[in-house]
């Protein structure tokens, strides 16, 4: 009894201990936008919403998702039934690709 109490804790213990700092040091992608446009390296998403959606004009806007390897915004669009992505160049706001 005393060494099935004592593997439980050992178990809880290593899962607990060890899956929790990992956890700690993943940042957000929102996290990571917003650092990177205080630092001046990429735009709001604001301003890249301000440049995209008058293009997308009959579609209803899902929303951004932000890619920090990528340094790029992807906005979700919907018309029609049909998805649509468009990947924008987060420091320029150049248009990267759009899926049909």
């Amino acid at each position: 009894m005393k060494t099935a109490l004592l593997s439980l804790a050992a178990a809880t213990l290593a899962l607990t201990g060890f899956s929790a700092p990992a956890e700690a040091q993943q940042r957000k992608p929102q996290d990571e936008a917003r650092k990177e446009m205080r630092a001046g390296n990429v735009l709001s998403l604001r301003e890249i919403e301000r440049r995209i959606l008058p293009t997308m004009r009959g579609a209803e806007y899902l929303g951004p998702a932000y890619d920090s390897t990528a340094v790029a915004y992807r906005l979700k669009f919907i018309r029609k039934g049909k998805v649509t992505f468009v990947d924008v160049d987060a420091r320029t706001g150049r248009v990267l690709r759009r899926s049909n």
